[in-house]
């Protein structure tokens, strides 16, 4: 079979309100984040292992609640005095801080700026904060007594409603079976369910076939896939 062309056309993820499912697995955790008007000293640290959905959520709360995302990394250079004017915000991977002073430092004095200002303060990480590994007690024990709202890993419901919603971003529609037959042959995080759905996408463009079974199963059984 002749291959076509195919072009890795970015994508834009629908990250809004409505496309969040609720299941047992994030169910605490979209209460923690509706109720934030009531959080203690107006933050909260969302945790979950990679995939489990930090980032929508950060995104459906940042809509409700006015707030600007920070990525971890931009934050040791950031004007921690204007992010203190903002509404809310909203830091991911704060974890990933952990062992560089600088960026501890830098979550301090925005900690204390908010804290000040009673700006809520919303920080994603993978784990708790007493594994994130902070060197600076002030920071540590800050974000210690911060209360804590958890992702599990994603269940049946949530992993099939995630596949189907992926590809649909990517405007494709697959039979039920094929999501039944993924979420049972993939491993259990969304980050995985989005490589997957995009690796499926390229391929049926690629050889110019529709989406089926019999490609998942070429694409899972194969060693390129899980080397990626």
């Amino acid at each position: 079979m002749s291959r076509q062309l195919a072009f890795d056309l970015p994508t834009r993820p629908s990250l809004r309100r409505e496309d969040l499912f609720i299941s047992p697995a994030n169910t605490l955790a979209v209460a923690a984040l509706d109720g934030w008007g009531a959080w203690p000293q107006n933050r909260m640290i969302l945790a979950g292992p990679h995939g489990a959905g930090k980032t929508h959520l950060a995104h459906v709360w940042a809509t409700a609640a006015g707030a600007v995302l920070v990525e971890s990394g931009a934050l040791p250079g950031a004007d921690l005095r204007a992010l203190a004017e903002e509404p809310a915000v909203a830091l991911e991977d704060a974890d990933r801080l952990a062992g560089d002073r600088d960026a501890e430092v830098a979550l301090f004095h925005l900690h204390n700026l908010l804290a000040e200002r009673r700006v809520p303060f919303l920080l994603t990480a993978r784990t708790p904060p007493r594994d994130w590994g902070l060197t600076l007690p002030d920071i540590r024990s800050r974000m210690q007594a911060a209360p804590l709202a958890r992702l599990d890993p994603p269940d049946d419901a949530l992993l099939s409603a995630v596949l189907v919603k992926l590809f649909a971003d990517r405007q494709i529609t697959v039979a039920p079976t094929l999501i039944a037959y993924l979420g049972q042959r993939m491993d259990r995080d969304l980050a995985t369910a989005r490589a997957l759905v995009a690796a499926l996408d390229a391929r049926s463009l690629a050889e110019g076939r529709p989406i089926t079974r019999q490609m998942a199963a070429e694409l899972l059984d194969g060693a390129d896939f899980w080397a990626s």
